[in-house]
């Protein structure tokens, strides 16, 4: 593989000009210069080409060039909960962690994007405040089977479903038959069906969460759960030829039968999120309602098969599930599992978690960066995100990967302190972010709201 040098460089003044010793470029970390122009990449030289730029910046021996991180998972919230996130702050901790694209849910915001119309309300209140790039998902659910083409062609990325309650009654769940209806109507123009998969039963049977004890909510929330649904997924998307995405797989479980039908060729991909692959229920003092999420956080011989999934390729990419609340909904009083709400805020520290834990496991910087930015570029049909290659957006993280600090909950951007993270140490931090070859500020929100097929 050679980089994307052009055959002829000219000699002309570029808008940024990056010299390092460390590009990531496509062929692997490099020594370069990267010229933009336009706020995409045009040139990508060898170091001591002396390319001229308005701007110039010489990176330091301990930075490292990455492109811009894609999250394709972020609940905002906004409008109708936005005391929960907003676009602001979660655009603005999305830049402080390295991410410069984020795809928002169609809940829990208020009202979902489930229509036309409530798209454009969401695009209206975020047009204005957002400080990375922003596009969105659309929604499913039942009775909206006629909505599903028109928020395609207004340029929803794909559409989420849940195969149980999702927390809010205003987003209601598909039965297997429905989902399966709709996967048939998105195959029709090529969209992608992206699922919450737990059964319903299977919970339904399972032991109650009352209580302040997590082993009592690990065990409400099984692993069979997301076997059984995750089977249902797999076969309907055989059955109807659809694009199908599994969302947040904790299971390890599941491996195996995502990885046959790979193989069987069904259109399937896989995420997993960054609190799957460093927490572990064991290790999860009970009342810490921070650390619930949905499906939860398991045992220690679980996370580890989770990687091995990433590394054998069954497991696409990583991404947050960035789902904020409120402080008392988290009842963080009483410490109910039963009660408090099921999510957890990474958006900002994705990056440095998944790092920390990697470099540990000899995993190298570019595969981290192919899980978290390529990967879910990829998912989305991002053209011009993901990758630090010609032609594509000038969105850059200057990353020092042996700084390490400890995470201070009061010091995220997110919009409620409170994380599971607080007080941990982690190595790797992100120094500067750019978008479209321009310094992210915290003053200035330069993002744009994205449209599927238009990036």
């Amino acid at each position: 593989m050679t980089d994307n040098v052009p055959a002829t460089p000219e000699e002309k003044i570029f808008d940024l000009v990056i010299r390092g010793r460390r590009i990531m470029t496509t062929a692997g970390v490099r020594a370069r210069e990267v010229g933009v122009l336009n706020g995409s990449i045009t040139a990508i030289v060898p170091l001591g080409t002396n390319l001229s730029g308005g701007v110039e910046l010489d990176l330091a021996d301990d930075e490292t060039l990455l492109p811009g991180l894609v999250d394709s998972h972020v609940h905002v919230n906004e409008p109708g909960r936005t005391e929960w996130e907003g676009f602001a702050s979660a655009t603005k901790a999305a830049a402080a962690g390295g991410v410069t694209t984020i795809i928002d849910m169609p809940l829990n915001s208020v009202p979902p994007t489930v229509t036309v119309d409530a798209l454009r309300q969401k695009r209206a209140v975020a047009a204005d405040q957002v400080f990375v790039d922003v596009g969105f998902w659309g929604g499913a659910i039942p009775g909206n089977i006629a909505d599903l083409r028109g928020l395609h062609d207004e340029g929803v990325f794909g559409f989420k479903c849940f195969l149980l309650h999702s927390g809010v009654d205003e987003f209601p769940h598909l039965e297997a038959d429905e989902m399966e209806a709709d996967m048939a109507e998105l195959s029709s123009f090529d969209s992608i069906m992206i699922v919450h998969a737990e059964d319903s039963r299977s919970i339904d049977r399972a032991p109650t969460a009352e209580g302040d004890q997590y082993s009592r909510f690990l065990a409400s929330r099984p692993r069979g759960a997301e076997n059984v649904a995750i089977a249902e997924v797999i076969e309907r998307a055989r059955w109807t030829g659809s694009r199908a995405h599994i969302l947040h797989l904790s299971s390890s479980d599941a491996l195996p039968m995502i990885a046959t039908a790979k193989r069987d060729g069904v259109r399937l991909t896989v995420e997993t999120c960054p609190h799957y692959l460093t927490l572990l229920s064991e290790e999860i003092p009970n009342g810490a309602t921070a650390f619930k999420c949905c499906p939860p956080i398991r045992e220690a011989s679980n996370r580890e098969l989770l990687w091995q999934g990433l590394i054998d390729g069954t497991i696409d990419c990583i991404v947050s599930d960035h789902s904020p609340s409120t402080l008392d909904l988290k009842d963080l009083e009483n410490g109910d599992f039963g009660v408090a709400w099921g999510g957890v805020s990474s958006l900002q520290l994705g990056l440095s978690l998944i790092w920390t834990e990697a470099r540990q496991r000899g995993i190298p910087l570019e595969k981290v960066v192919e899980w978290m930015s390529k990967r879910p570029a990829e998912l989305a049909r991002l053209t011009r995100k993901g990758q630090l290659a010609l032609g594509y957006d000038a969105d850059f993280a200057v990353f020092a990967a042996d700084d390490s600090f400890i995470v201070d909950v009061e010091k995220l951007h997110h919009k409620n302190p409170i994380s599971p993270y607080d007080r941990k140490p982690l190595t790797g931090v992100v120094r500067r972010t750019y978008l479209r070859g321009e310094p992210v500020s915290v003053e200035h929100p330069r993002g744009q709201l994205i449209r599927r097929g238009a990036s």
